[in-house]
């Protein structure tokens, strides 16, 4: 067993969610990955949303696992010249400042290849070349650019976002594979690139199937989707509730218990018709002539689910999840994130992770959702600020104690 990413050095100069999202998955996979932060500061996140006074908040806790923390001021010619020597040492950099920070820094994308050819430089931005690339960004306004939120909600309601943060966690994901392309590319071109990522394009690779529809909506309307048959369709993929994305009818019914979450996500296919009308006591419409068939049951889908859910609210989720499983219905329960937090299975498979902390004591994290064979990843607790300053000037950079303490002095680290 080993770490499929050790002896990469990352130097990470982001802060918030997307940034630090990507670069706790490489560092979750073995990559050396110092945190570059402010002295006496540190990322904003440290004390956002803080629920325990004079500790690190979940915020920051859950973002930044299994890395090293070194502080330092880069608007002194020591904290410079440190970052100078930073750069020379690391394999990435990854940032994700406003538009033109590090180049009013003095490190453009030309100095720093002047500096090491062959590192990778990885930057999140909220948006690509054009109208509105130096316009800044933040999860809400990406989902809301990138085309979620016009196609997240029910159809007589406004716009809505999602809980999962598609902008910046999902832009991170999406970085973290281009650094490591670019990385395997280095290994026969010898040479470093530019990966770059835009928050709006990531959310927006995230809802491909809306583009599909979108195109779909020329030649007829979208009939999976509950405005069919009686509804309007406009000129853009309207919002769909909770009906599927794919061809497959679905809907979110109510279960037994009336709680916000007592919910599951059935979905019919062709083949579940028959078994599930058993199950439910409709045996009469599984071959009768307006219900037998997809086209059919179509234009009445809201009759379909109202009929299935006058059965689930008899059982709970769970019970209707084991009865439907047995039948090959495809369902899902509405999980809440307290039942996600206790569920054993998702500790077991290191999904969910409980950490020690110096300050804060134990607490809960994401573990790696990515698994790999032959090289599983542990989790750690993140760094406190400026925990490894000496240790990364002395043991990466070569720093005699001396000069450290001459760095603290001038204000540098």
């Amino acid at each position: 067993m080993s770490e499929a990413l050790k002896g990469v050095r990352i130097l990470d100069m982001t802060h918030v969610q997307s940034g630090p999202t990507c670069t706790q998955l490489l560092a979750w996979f073995g990559a050396d990955v110092i945190k570059v932060e402010r002295p006496g500061v540190g990322d904003i996140t440290r004390g956002q949303l803080r629920d325990l006074p004079d500790a690190d908040s979940l915020y920051f806790t859950m973002l930044n696992s299994n890395k090293r923390s070194v502080t330092l001021n880069t608007k002194t010619e020591k904290g410079k010249e440190i970052l100078t020597r930073l750069i020379e040492e690391c394999d990435v950099m990854v940032e994700n400042f406003a538009p033109g920070a590090l180049d009013r820094m003095g490190f453009t994308w030309e100095r720093i290849q002047e500096i090491n050819p062959k590192i990778v430089y990885a930057s999140i931005k909220g948006f690509g070349p054009g109208a509105y690339e130096d316009c800044k960004v933040y999860e809400n306004v990406a989902q809301c650019t990138g085309g979620s939120a016009s196609t997240t909600g029910f159809d007589d309601g406004p716009p809505v976002v999602t809980g999962a943060q598609i902008g910046d966690s999902g832009t991170g994901l999406h970085l973290a594979l281009g650094i490591v392309t670019a990385l395997y590319h280095r290994t026969h071109s010898g040479k470093g690139q530019r990966v770059e990522c835009a928050m709006q394009d990531g959310v927006l690779n995230l809802c491909r199937v809306k583009l599909r529809d979108q195109q779909r909506l020329a030649h007829g309307p979208l009939k999976e989707y509950p405005q069919y048959p009686n509804g309007e369709f406009g000129e853009a993929t309207p919002r769909a509730g909770n009906a599927s994305g794919g061809g497959q009818p679905g809907w979110a019914v109510q279960t037994k218990g009336g709680g916000p979450n007592d919910y599951i996500y059935v979905i019919i296919q062709p083949p579940g018709w028959a078994p599930l009308m058993k199950t439910i006591g409709r045996e009469e419409l599984i071959e009768d002539p307006e219900w037998a068939t997809p086209e059919v049951r179509l234009p009445k889908l809201d009759q379909c689910f109202a009929m299935i859910e006058e059965w689930t609210k008899t059982k709970s989720k769970f019970e209707v999840m084991e009865t439907l499983n047995a039948l090959n219905v495809p369902c899902g329960p509405i999980l809440s994130m307290k039942e996600l937090a206790e569920d054993q299975s998702l500790r077991a498979t290191g999904t969910v992770v409980e950490v020690p902390h110096p300050t804060r004591g134990s607490y809960l994290t994401v573990g790696n959702p990515i698994k790999l064979s032959a090289s599983p990843a542990k989790v750690d607790r993140s760094p406190l600020l400026g925990e490894h300053t000496d240790e990364i000037l002395g043991a990466v950079l070569g720093m005699s104690a001396a000069d450290i303490e001459a760095a603290k002095a001038e204000g540098a680290v």
